[in-house]
């Protein structure tokens, strides 16, 4: 796996458990089946970007043909600054010291804004113990001896002012002395480009360089010729026109520029838990201060350098800072921990020693740019077309140039009143060399228009404007090439708790014994024996917290399955705080989605220890040999198991979760004494008594229903994949609408994620498809379907939150992570993050992908018709006539239009409910359909005929060949031709919007910014004509000219509907020529 291709670091753990990096599993996919499939020789066509091997992203960018690279290559990923990224982890890890002095030199001398605070260099002013060096040398250096000579974690506590149980005090005093003391947890961010570096850089184009060097050269001849007042306007004119050109393209790359910025704070801002004032609460990691007291659990970002407190098998997954992949276990020999780091398992507690520019991250983030681009599939294909495009208009505009050069210097180049532009020994050089140096500006505009340079950075604007309009449908995009492949989704492997269900979690039903409980926490119904074990079990089998504040209202963090228990312990009478401090924790065993259960070892008063099991029903009853009856005796389970069984099946039927408590005793001495011991100890989990047998209600999500059914419409295949219950799931589907009847609840539709685990690779294939629903599935049953699916040619989307959800998250096409129950290192390992965990905003997501491709193809026509009646009527009317009735300072005007404000226009609509009656954007179907093919000759073909007619006989249509002024007469008619070629742009503007539909206006008056960018054409329009003529080289038009300019404008809409009444074959026009050259090298590679 190349570490360019994702855009963030990535343990080699996880590549390790992906299994096959993405290419390969592209190269699986994509043997040669189809000899149509696509030329892997083509630079252009890659399938996915993400993950793709670096040579192959590189290809690509030298096969492109660019007229302004550090335009065109802006948004990509930039190798330079990759590699600068590697370096500077290796020079800062050893010599963080330096850098560090540095850095707060350099901040003495300039206020820097960063997000969240600005950073405050420390004061030592407020009274506490130790000093930031101090604290940072300890850390840095992963000094024990010094942690030691503080006293400890509780000695560095004590000078810090930190209750290592309750934490420090959440008032906003306490706070901000700690951050002058030693710092806030924000580091100096390099300042994003300004204006001017845009305007710096939108100049650079090369057609436009040598545009201004023409424009210099025909304003010095013309000044020399004409005299100062008249011979200026030439040369000004085009400095003008090239001018606007630059300033309306760097205004709309700085806008960009602006939200992705915007996108990227939203990315880094990242909400944690804390413990202050004893209760646990949720604040970003910018207001993390030292003294803090941090949870931390699988999966986290460690928000800061720390010490540990307490922890229990923790491990830390350094790799982001190291470059090492091995897990680090971490424990009161090992108890440092790094900012930026990954909690690979377990569980732990850290108080924070170092935050923002005194840790190694946070003069990593300060000293590198962090976010260095990223191409899409779209971006490079649409490189591929502007390629080809720009060669064809080159071509032509060399054409055009040589055939001007030849008539004008061969005397059939001719003044509007007939007399010749060029005779030999007569013309005065200077004369000759302003006509070449004109006829040389007309072609370079030529490949100004015809090289279509924004076609790719339309991409980034819809990308652009989809990620904003994403976020306020709690979807927060991570990764640019998501936003488009999820278009193509053919199938969302989704989890149901949380996703599909409101993650509301309540106790509703309780078997403890062989009775069911009713209500579930009416405790005077249980046994005080079972009362008792089952609080303490709760209470210290758990990652969740009970604070009970002043006011009696109780307030309970953790998982929603967490809280859901302890509540209803609450209820049964526990007492948190008493029950904890009643016995000791030995051992931990986290819960684990592998084994679907967690475990915990305790030393209780009476030095008895208890070992307390929690987890999946039917799997903690496997493990049971008792259990304790209603009147508090100990039972055999053997006869009675069924009817827990039969207890279990009736509340998953029901559509409950179900989990089981148990305990067993354990004999002191085969318990470890020390912590090495531990190490190497498994918890035991045999012989168990169970406790209680609890159903948890998790009710679906309102609207989720609909939601499937638009995904289902869509020919979008919704698949669950969840850990709970076969019947649970089943339940829950026929609720959601995935399955729809009960009758199709059969093998392979419904499966457990152990069956579909021991199936071999090629079965795992032919049953993946017919797969609905996955119960009882790992982390890595979901990865087997994502590799099954995908090698099957299925386009996949795939849900998840935890840890271990990782690698398929990963390998899918589109991974989504949980923005409220997902962990840090499912986050980084997802391209979009649901920042509501609802499905229905997964859904969302798929409309904003089919989006962003359906407004690039609305572009692609618009410019591509543009594009081609421009250079048809040029060159036409070039070498019939030796001149070309649209001038340089015209053309660029009609660029503009056609480039920066037509892809405002139309890479901006947002998406229709038309887009999801639609089946998925398929990966090989071309960006030029032949929907598109004959809407785009259908207007083109009216636009070059129209305004060929008007060039040869237009002098005649509008009776000015009598004219006794033949110069104004042939302006006028140029004149109209440009006005009339505007006209048509815009009105095709709006047949654009809807490729396929007959009503082009449906919605047009809701799209504000459509409506803005045609009215503030229209307007600069008339100026241009009305007003600007000395410099567009056009003379004003009366109201009748208008009227035709507009009439000619306006018959563009009858022609599209006529047009679209027209059918295409359902074959794409591009394969008919394709086809020969693939099938010839198919046969040469067989």
């Amino acid at each position: 796996m190349s570490s360019f291709s994702s855009g963030d670091a990535r343990s080699d753990l996880q590549d390790v458990e992906a299994g096959l990096p993405k290419d390969n599993v592209n190269d699986d996919r994509n043997p040669n089946l189809d000899p149509d499939a696509a030329d892997s020789s083509d630079p252009f066509d890659i399938d996915h970007t993400k993950n793709a091997p670096p040579q192959t992203l590189k290809r690509w960018r030298q096969a492109s043909l660019v007229l302004n690279a550090s335009r065109r290559f802006r948004y990509t990923l930039d190798w330079r600054k990759q590699e600068e990224k590697e370096k500077r982890k290796g020079m800062i890890r050893a010599h963080a010291q330096v850098i560090r002095a540095a850095l707060l030199f350099k901040l003495a001398g300039e206020k820097q804004i960063v997000p969240g605070t600005p950073v405050a260099p420390p004061d030592f002013s407020c009274d506490y113990a130790i000093g930031v060096e101090q604290l940072a040398s300890m850390t840095r250096d992963h000094k024990l001896s010094a942690l030691e000579q503080y006293g400890g974690v509780k000695g560095l506590s004590d000078m810090l002012r930190t209750n290592l149980e309750t934490g420090i005090n959440p008032d906003d005093i306490d706070l901000s002395n700690r951050k002058n003391a030693f710092g806030s947890n924000t580091y100096p961010q390099k300042k994003g480009r300004s204006f001017w570096r845009f305007l710096w850089e939108a100049w650079q184009d090369l057609t436009l360089i040598i545009l201004i060097v023409a424009a210099a050269v025909s304003l010095g001849l013309g000044i020399k010729t004409e005299g100062l007042e008249e011979g200026w306007y030439d040369g000004g004119s085009i400095f003008l026109a090239v001018f606007l050109v630059i300033v309306v393209t760097a205004t709309s790359d700085y806008r960009q520029s602006l939200q992705f910025q915007n996108l990227n704070e939203e990315k880094r801002n990242i909400q944690l838990e804390v413990t202050r004032g004893g209760r646990t609460m949720k604040i970003s990691i910018y207001d993390v201060v030292v003294g803090d007291v941090v949870p931390l659990k699988i999966g986290d970002q460690v928000p800061a350098d720390g010490v540990l407190v307490s922890c229990h098998s923790l491990a830390v997954d350094e790799s982001s800072m190291t470059g090492e992949s091995k897990i680090v276990h971490k424990d009161k020999k090992e108890p440092f921990l790094m900012s930026g780091c990954k909690v690979a398992d377990g569980v732990g507690t850290m108080l924070v020693t170092g935050v923002g520019i005194n840790t190694e991250w946070g003069l990593l983030m300060a000293s590198i740019s962090e976010d260095t681009g990223e191409e899409t599939p779209l971006q490079v294909r649409l490189n591929g077309v502007a390629t080809f495009i720009g060669i064809v208009g080159l071509s032509v505009a060399v054409a055009v140039l040589l055939v001007l050069l030849v008539r004008y210097f061969t005397g059939h180049t001719k003044d509007p009143d007939g007399t010749k532009q060029f005779i030999k020994g007569r013309t005065k050089f200077d004369e000759a060399f302003n006509d070449v140096v004109k006829i040389f500006t007309i072609a370079v505009t030529i490949v100004v228009v015809a090289v279509p340079e924004g076609l790719p950075l339309a991409v980034t604007l819809t990308l652009a404007y989809s990620m904003r309009k994403m976020m306020a449908d709690k979807a927060l995009v991570r990764r640019l090439s998501a936003c488009e492949t999820m278009g193509s989704a053919t199938t969302i492997c989704s989890d149901k708790t949380g996703t599909l269900t409101l993650n509301e979690m309540t106790v509703v039903e309780a078997v403890v014994g062989k009775r069911k409980v009713n209500p579930p926490a009416d405790s005077s119904q249980l046994p005080e024996l079972v009362v008792s074990l089952l609080s303490e079990g709760v209470a210290q089998n758990s990652t969740g917290k009970v604070f009970v504040p002043k006011d009696g209202n109780i307030e309970i963090s953790g998982s929603p399955t967490e809280k859901a228990i302890l509540f209803w312990a609450v209820k049964l009478g526990m007492k948190f705080d008493t029950v904890r401090s009643e016995s000791k924790i030995l051992y931990v065993f986290p819960f684990n989605s592998e084994k679907k259960r967690g475990g915990v070892a305790l030393q209780r008063a009476d030095s008895e220890v208890h070992i307390h099991w929690k987890g999946a029903a039917e799997i903690v009853l496997a493990s049971c040999s008792r259990y304790i009856d209603s009147n508090g005796d100990l039972q055999s389970i053997n006869e009675d198991k069924e009817f827990f069984k039969a207890a279990i099946d009736e509340m998953a039927a029901n559509s409950l979760r179900c989990v089981a408590l148990a305990y067993r005793l354990c004999e002191k001495e085969k318990v470890p004494t020390d912590e090495e011991g531990f190490n190497g100890w498994i918890l035991p989990e045999d012989n168990l008594v169970l406790l209680a047998i609890v159903g948890i209600k998790d009710p679906c999500r309102p609207g989720v229903k609909d939601a499937v059914k638009i995904c289902m419409d869509a020919g979008v295949k919704v698949r669950m994949v969840t850990g709970d219950n076969i019947q649970t799931a089943r339940a829950i589907a026929l609720e959601c609408g995935i399955l729809s009847s009960a009758e199709y609840a059969t093998e392979p539709t419904i499966i457990e994620g152990k069956v579909f685990r021991d199936f071999s690779d090629k079965e795992r294939e032919q049953v993946a498809t017919k797969i609905t629903v996955m119960g009882r599935s790992s982390p890595s049953d979901k990865l087997l379907l994502v590799q099954a699916l995908r090698k099957g040619g299925d386009v996949v989307a795939v849900t998840g939150d935890g840890t271990n959800d990782a690698p398929a998250l990963h390998e899918a096409d589109i991974g989504l992570s949980m923005g409220i129950q997902g962990t840090e290192v499912a986050k980084e390992s997802s391209d979009i993050i649901i920042l509501d965990d609802n499905f229905a905003s997964v859904v969302k997501v798929v409309r904003w992908g089919r989006s962003v491709y359906a407004n690039i193809q609305k572009f692609i026509q618009f410019q591509l018709t543009v594009n081609v009646a421009a250079l048809v009527i040029n060159v036409v009317a070039a070498i019939s006539s030796g001149d070309v009735p649209l001038n340089s300072v015209q053309l660029l005007w009609v660029n503009l239009i056609m480039d920066t404000l037509g892809a405002l226009a139309l890479a901006t609509e947002p998406p229709t409910d038309n887009l999801m009656h639609r089946s998925p954007v398929g990966r090989r179907e071309p960006l030029i359909t032949n929907i598109m093919w004959r809407n785009l000759l259908i207007q083109a073909s009216y636009q070059v005929v129209v305004l060929l007619v008007l060039n040869f006989e237009g002098l005649t249509i509008l009776h000015l060949k009598d004219d006794p002024d033949s110069e104004h007469a042939y302006k006028v008619k140029n004149t109209l031709i440009f006005n009339a070629f505007v006209m048509c742009q815009l009105f095709n503007e709006f047949n654009a919007r809807k490729p396929e539909e007959i009503n082009c206006f449906k919605g047009v008056t809701k799209n504000y910014l459509f409506m803005g960018i045609i009215g503030f054409t229209l307007i600069l329009q008339v100026i241009i004509i009305e007003f600007l003529g000395k410099f567009t080289s056009t003379v004003r038009l009366d109201w009748q000219l208008w009227l035709v300019s507009i009439g000619i404008g306006i018959v563009s809409w009858p022609l599209a509907i006529v047009g679209k009444l027209i059918s295409v074959p359902e074959t794409p026009v591009a394969s008919y020529f394709t086809k020969p050259f693939r099938r010839n090298k198919a046969s040469r590679n067989a």
